[in-house]
């Protein structure tokens, strides 16, 4: 069983309208990722391009693009390049997924119950800052799934841990 749950704290958004960030607000996890790669001794943006291909559909992300995302310029952000950069970066797919999104949508992905075991799979996405009082209805239908032990914690590793 997976529960997804789509929470949205109204005013605390990092990104203006015209989807530019907001001065001091800039989150960019998925960024964070590309730079991280980058840093490593001896790597560089050919390097990792030549890696970065995505496992579904054969695409891959020219050095130019990592070099765009890793310096916050505009780039096209599409799901097989989320997959390319986890295969390059050679990290956990679902992790550099949740990076994506927080950036690209300021929501936290994660979660913030400790509630997924073996058979359930609990995924909340939410704004950042917020905080488990402001979650009533997610702790309401918890009761309805009969998982009303649920804790519910802030946190961003899927572990309800910052």
């Amino acid at each position: 069983m997976r529960l997804f749950a789509f929470c949205d704290k109204n005013g605390d958004e990092t990104v203006s309208e015209n989807d530019t960030p907001i001065e001091g607000a800039e989150s960019a996890p998925f960024a964070d990722i590309v730079r991280e790669a980058l840093a490593v001794k001896g790597e560089t943006l050919r390097r990792l391009a030549e890696r970065s291909v995505d496992p579904e559909s054969g695409k891959a992300v020219g050095h130019s693009t990592l070099w765009k995302i890793a310096d916050g310029q505009s780039y096209k952000r599409e799901r097989w390049l989320v997959r390319a950069i986890a295969a390059g970066v050679g990290r956990d797919l679902a992790a550099v997924q949740a990076a994506a999104a927080e950036e690209w949508t300021g929501l936290v992905v994660g979660d913030p119950l400790k509630a997924s075991t073996r058979g359930t799979t609990v995924v909340v996405a939410y704004a950042s800052g917020t905080t488990p009082e402001e979650l009533p209805i997610l702790q309401e239908k918890l009761k309805e799934l009969g998982l009303s032990g649920a804790q519910v914690v802030s946190g961003t590793d899927g572990n309800g841990e910052l």
